[in-house]
């Protein structure tokens, strides 16, 4: 059996969901995980929000909106009449619970549970579509078997277990529809896997049916060599190790999120990412087999703040990383890069919720400066540390300030710390070089 993903664009229109059934429909079984139409999600958390500031009436006037969305994909979606009919008390049932969530008091709890609605209701609307289509479906609730534990990872005993229960007691069917994205939490209440957590849905699930491949299905035809938006020409990349594309994942490539490849790494379960409007081309297979070495992509993360810790109390002192890393930690505030040297260390995070007081508990024992408004680049590739061209990329860089360097951390990776304003023209001097010159 295999898993297949489908995103919000994927969904995001009639037209793209009859594509969708075309690549599902193929007479194998298989359990295919569905976000929340594109735009759903993103207007239920800026509803969750209204409600949270008390701004009702705006609360109720963007509900209304995204009503009227689903009646009008209704409308075009089902021309079966006794579909129709349960189809649209469906969508009154969700949009009336909708409703009171704005009139109640606002909780993390009351926003889990409004953003779920987005997955529920594109996998009801498609498993309805499906049956009118005559295609043997099942709808199968991931809030019935999809459980995070205390740790907010995975509960893969629970899920497998769940899973499979439920699978048997179902009428046999050649596709299971389920949500990606939510989940209940160890406590039983909704929860979910964060944004662009419907990959990681998918792969969680992978793994615990022993799938024979997960694929993932968007709008582009696989990891790119660069990021398309900046560089033009840019081709997909046929092959990739789980290393390299959890590289990739992590530091920028959108296509896929970071966790994905987790979950199934360790029983090898290949993974394909696949353009739903381009169904017959080979997009990118991420398995645990190494092809070639040499620099294989360029990424690029936004939205990174470095940090710069000085002291001399650091020279010869052990501990004092420690004392540095302990802030971090009891902030849980990610790292991404670090450097140091006898009296300082750099490194860069990417989430400043707690910005100021970890500024506040450094400076008790080290001067600190920030600098915000950085961008990681990231160069990926196996063996690329050690691969003789790489030295060379430094010689096209000496007109990009770049502030700091991770290098042999890895031998996938290296990343190049620089200012957001260089960054499109960084991505390109690197395209040139490493890409457009092995053409030539």
């Amino acid at each position: 059996m295999q898993v297949l993903k489908f995103g919000g664009t994927s969904v995001g229109s009639v037209q793209n969901m009859t594509n969708v059934k075309g690549i599902i429909n193929d007479g194998t079984k298989k359990i295919v995980v569905l976000s929340a139409m594109s735009g759903t999600t993103n207007a239920l958390v800026a509803i969750s929000d209204t409600i949270k500031q008390a701004k009702t009436k705006e609360a109720i006037r963007l509900l209304d909106a995204l009503y009227i969305t689903y009646v009008d994909v209704l409308d075009d979606l089902l021309s079966n009449k006794t579909l129709y009919k349960e189809a649209e008390a469906y969508i009154q049932s969700v949009f009336n619970t909708l409703n009171e969530f704005v009139h109640q008091p606002f909780s993390q709890l009351l926003h889990n549970r409004m953003v779920s609605q987005g997955e529920l209701l594109s996998t009801f609307l498609f498993s309805r579509f499906l049956q009118q289509e005559g295609v043997n479906a099942q709808l199968i609730s991931a809030l019935d078997f999809m459980r995070i534990d205390k740790s907010n990872e995975p509960d893969n005993f629970y899920i497998k277990q769940n899973l499979s229960r439920i699978i048997n007691e179902l009428p046999q069917a050649d596709i299971y529809i389920t949500q990606g994205f939510i989940c209940l939490d160890a406590d039983g209440c909704i929860a979910n896997l964060q944004r662009g957590g419907s990959d990681y849905t998918a792969s969680i699930i992978g793994a615990a049916i022993n799938a024979e491949e997960v694929q993932i299905w968007t709008d582009i035809d696989g990891f790119h060599n660069n990021d398309p938006r900046f560089v033009n020409d840019t081709q997909a990349i046929s092959n990739l190790s789980f290393d390299e594309a959890a590289e990739l994942a992590y530091f920028g490539a959108k296509i896929l999120h970071p966790q994905t490849v987790m979950p199934i790494r360790e029983q090898n379960i290949p993974l394909r990412l696949k353009n739903t409007m381009a169904p017959n081309a080979h997009g990118t297979v991420i398995t645990n087999s190494i092809h070639g070495e040499g620099i294989k992509a360029i990424a690029a993360k936004d939205g990174i703040t470095a940090i710069k810790i000085k002291s001399a109390r650091m020279l010869l002192a052990h501990g004092f990383l420690k004392r540095v890393f302990e802030v971090f930690e009891k902030y849980e505030t990610a790292i991404d890069m670090i450097t140091t040297s006898e009296i300082a260390v750099s490194l860069t995070i990417d989430n400043t919720n707690y910005l100021k007081e970890i500024i506040q508990e450094l400076e008790q024992f080290a001067m600190v400066e920030v600098d915000a408004y950085r961008t990681i680049v990231c160069l990926v590739g196996n063996n690329i540390v050690f691969h003789p061209d790489t030295p060379k990329l430094f010689q096209i860089l000496q007109d990009v300030n770049v502030r700091m360097i991770a290098y042999g951390g890895s031998n996938n990776n290296i990343s190049l710390l620089i200012n957001t304003s260089d960054k499109v023209e960084t991505l390109r001097k690197l395209n040139r070089y490493v890409f457009e010159m092995e053409m030539v």
